[in-house]
């Protein structure tokens, strides 16, 4: 039987120092990504570290990131297996090559959903200009704009709720479905309903059950973002006290 794990990679598998209780140099913390500069950003614990070996020993590992192409290029581990992208806007093949057949899928529905976005986005930075702090952008990647992220300079989930409750919550195509929102720490995300990483994550795994009829998959993430696609897995893996697991350790 083949296994796989479709695996987020922030929060899950690594974190940045403000989330860890152990200094930078503390030889129990792992540097597992770096920013542009090289500096360390981000670390692994000892069992974040144990985690990724136990892994690596029996699972084809696929990584399901909202990271973009340069992002993920600078996170120090050694994946081999297909790549989901940008919560699910772009796949890289093994060889680090794009999905060509997912890439036409999502240029072909991309510009309806688009021109909603960049109506909703005047409103988002008009608003995030009378306010300070706010630092709003389009996602760029492989020459496509994908996506909007707002944060905060503060770093408070509590104050991008001010501007996800007074302009994005409201917005008409918000509401009716065309655009979703996602909020998780210092990251508010505005992303067209076609972006997703259960699509991607579907994508792949059809492909994978041609290759392998007999198929064990797991599912690995921290966010509530993350539950569509770990919900197409045979079963998930939740980190303690992230997003997603205090949200279901208050369902009854």
């Amino acid at each position: 039987m083949q296994s796989y794990i479709f695996l987020d990679l922030d929060d899950t598998l690594f974190q940045t120092l403000r989330k860890c209780t152990l200094a930078a140099d503390d030889p129990r913390l792992q540097a597992r990504a770096y920013l542009p500069d090289g500096t360390p950003n981000s670390f692994a614990t000892h069992k974040q570290q144990w985690l990724w070996h136990w892994l690596a020993k029996g699972f084809k590992i696929v990584p399901v990131t909202g990271r973009d192409v340069y992002a993920f290029d600078r996170v120090n581990l050694p994946f081999q297996e297909e790549v989901v992208l940008n919560h699910g806007a772009v796949i890289l093949d093994k060889q680090r090559n794009v999905d060509m057949i997912w890439m036409e899928r999502m240029q072909q529905a991309l510009p309806a959903y688009y021109e909603k976005l960049r109506e909703v986005w005047v409103e988002v930075e008009a608003y995030c200009r009378r306010h300070h702090g706010f630092k709003t952008r389009i996602v760029i990647d492989f020459d496509i704009s994908w996506y909007g992220v707002i944060k905060h300079t503060d770093g408070s989930e509590n104050t991008l709720l001010t501007v996800l409750n007074n302009i994005i919550k409201q917005h008409p195509f918000v509401c009716d479905g065309s655009l979703y929102w996602h909020l998780n720490g210092n990251n508010l995300a505005v992303l067209p309903k076609i972006i997703n990483k259960e699509s991607a994550v579907g994508y792949l795994m059809d492909g994978y059950k041609q290759q392998h009829p007999d198929l064990l998959t797991f599912g690995a993430g921290d966010s509530k973002s993350d539950a569509p696609f770990m919900a197409l897995c045979d079963y998930a893996l939740i980190p303690k006290n992230t997003q997603l697991f205090q949200t279901l350790a208050f369902v009854e």
